[in-house]
């Protein structure tokens, strides 16, 4: 019988794929709570790229990235867009009567 593997690597395995992290990303901005987004895109910046990788390619410092990412995060646009940005992500806006 094939060992089975935890939920957190099933996940980070699938979120390497870029259209499962679009994905996974949009669905949890559609939560409309900041803080799902937040622990998402750490999600997505611990599978793609590694933590300590994505802040360097942000710019940031890993602590500051990960404060940045926790339940209480509060990060600012430029942060935010430097870490999508690195990640191979962008921010949009649509209407919401278009969905």
């Amino acid at each position: 019988m094939p060992r089975s593997i935890s939920y957190d690597e099933y996940l980070k395995k699938s979120l390497k794929k870029r259209r499962e992290a679009e994905a996974y990303l949009n669905a949890a901005l559609e939560d409309r709570d900041p803080r799902v987004f937040l622990l998402a895109l750490r999600d997505v910046a611990e599978a793609r790229r590694g933590v300590s990788k994505a802040a360097a390619g942000a710019k940031l410092n890993r602590e500051s990235l990960y404060r940045m990412l926790s339940r209480k995060g509060n990060p600012n646009l430029q942060n935010l867009t430097a870490l999508l940005s690195t990640l191979g992500f962008r921010l949009a806006v649509e209407s919401e009567d278009a969905a």
